[in-house]
């Protein structure tokens, strides 16, 4: 029964999680955003305290069933592991636990995010990797699948479905998402949850919790005739069935212990007073000391402290527009700037499969790799969307409304003389002042003392908040002639 109720949960957390990666459309966001927002790690980053001590005390109570049911990386290896272990009716057996590995790499993960590294903290963030998978592997797919709709549906008069474009964001983050992919997939597909329990940052501390859990799996000594069932079939690799033992650090509670046990030697209750099973005392122990010194390096480091636009407005086609090189990469409104950004982003990419307008796009830096960034080739950030900072689980993007938006300056924008139509073309032009939204860019004569000489754009970096309006319609090719410089620090209008 538990292991039924378990898989149900999963399955559905597991399901909607990826369907938020998948939805172009924004409706489930309202219905079930909040799935991504009770991840362990974005709620950490986003200082969510009543996530956090959910989270802390579900694992205190019933061991680290966050990482069987809530965390849809673990689901997917789940599932992975499922197809795997038909291969032979035994997969799994029991190993020690690679200690030195899984708190070498929490040290790693700690230190990392302590020194603002985000592109190490992204590859170690469970819900992050899985996110770039379904952002980069799944929705392709789901998109592809759309677009088939729309088109039979288009051939039969109907309007039930609308196609949408399925462009490359970034190369190397679809790289390292199907690296990612590849790997974990190949772990579980041999071995369960290796990645949980060797590599996961989260895993970790909620393996450390688990320890002390008030609800676990035991093992009763007197009814087991010693079968190992339970121990090939244990895909987290914890019970040593010589010892009548479990390692409660890498137990996941899925409960398929407890179902494939014919004598009733293995249940799921409440703690005893006294450690009951050989060698728990001592494993205890040593998994304390093992997370003080992770603690104690945590503090030593605290004190050390794709494809571009085809089509000019939907009509005429037009040569491909190239990026800009900008001093100061552009972030979301709602992020406060490039140093909030890199210190709370996950990467988990749900902003940018949420941008309707293809705006957002992962960023190709060292430091900031794979954390979103913002790019004027496909569209413009218009001022009434606020999809981005209303998906955000981590507090990268602060929720803000489309008044707030209105106000908020990312960056201003910058005219290059070279570029501009009237000047090299000599004909009229003004699309960047014709199509600002905050009335920032005006037309006026190039030369004042000749009233029919070309009008070029004048811009007030005063009253610009850097939406990218001028530099998505500006029609010189293969630069635009007036491009978005981002602020570090955002301002207020």
């Amino acid at each position: 029964m538990l292991r039924k109720l378990r898989l149900t949960l999963a399955m559905i957390c597991f399901a909607l999680i990826t369907l938020l990666f998948l939805d172009f459309t924004g409706t489930l966001h309202g219905w079930f955003g909040w799935l991504a927002k009770i991840q362990f790690l974005p709620a950490v980053l986003a200082l969510n305290a009543g996530v956090v001590v959910f989270l802390v005390l579900l694992t205190l109570l019933f061991g680290r069933v966050y990482c069987s049911v809530l965390c849809p990386l673990g689901v997917f290896q789940d599932v992975v592991a499922w197809f795997g272990k038909r291969r032979k009716k035994l997969p799994y057996s029991y190993s020690p636990a690679l200690s030195w590995l899984r708190y070498g790499m929490l040290g790693v993960f700690i230190i990392a995010l302590v020194a603002g590294i985000g592109s190490v903290v992204a590859l170690l963030a469970p819900y992050s990797s899985y996110g770039r998978i379904a952002a980069n592997l799944f929705a392709p797919v789901w998109q592809w699948g759309n677009n088939l709709l729309a088109y039979m549906a288009q051939r039969a008069d109907s309007y039930a479905f609308y196609e949408t474009d399925v462009w490359l964001k970034s190369l190397p983050t679809f790289i390292i998402a199907v690296v990612t992919f590849a790997v974990i997939t190949i772990l579980a597909w041999r071995n369960g949850r290796t990645y949980c329990n060797t590599v996961c940052p989260v895993g970790t501390v909620l393996g450390f919790l688990s320890r002390y859990s008030l609800f676990r799996v035991t093992i009763d000594a007197d009814k087991c005739n010693g079968c190992s069932l339970c121990a090939r079939q244990c895909k987290a690799a914890c019970i040593n069935y010589k010892e009548h033992r479990m390692d409660y650090s890498r137990c996941v509670a899925c409960m398929d212990c407890v179902a494939t046990c014919k004598h009733g030697a293995i249940r799921y209750e409440r703690r005893h007073a006294q450690p009951s099973q050989a060698g728990e005392t001592s494993a205890v122990n040593k998994t304390r000391r093992d997370f003080l010194s992770v603690a104690t390096l945590l503090a030593s480091t605290t004190v050390l402290k794709a494809q571009e636009k085809k089509v000019d407005g939907g009509l005429a086609a037009i040569e491909d527009k190239k990026i800009p090189h900008r001093n100061t990469p552009l972030t979301p409104p709602g992020s406060l700037g490039a140093r909030n950004m890199s210190r709370h982003c996950t990467a988990c990419q749900l902003c940018v499969t949420a941008c309707p307008n293809g705006v957002l796009r992962p960023s190709g830096n060292l430091l900031t790799l794979m954390q979103p960034e913002m790019s004027y080739e496909r569209g413009y950030c218009r001022p009434e969307c606020n999809r981005c900072s209303e998906v955000c689980p981590a507090g990268a993007i602060l929720p803000i409304t489309a008044a707030d938006k209105s106000s908020i300056q990312i960056g201003h924008a910058v005219w290059v003389k070279e570029n501009c139509v009237p000047l090299t073309d000599g004909v009229e032009c003004g699309n960047c002042a014709r199509h600002c939204p905050a009335g920032a860019i005006e037309m006026v004569a190039s030369n004042p003392d000749m009233t029919d000489s070309p009008r070029i754009p004048v811009v007030n970096t005063e009253r610009c908040i850097g939406c990218g309006a001028c530099e998505n319609l500006c029609p010189a090719r293969p630069f635009s002639a007036i491009y978005v410089e981002g602020h570090e620090m955002h301002k207020t209008v």
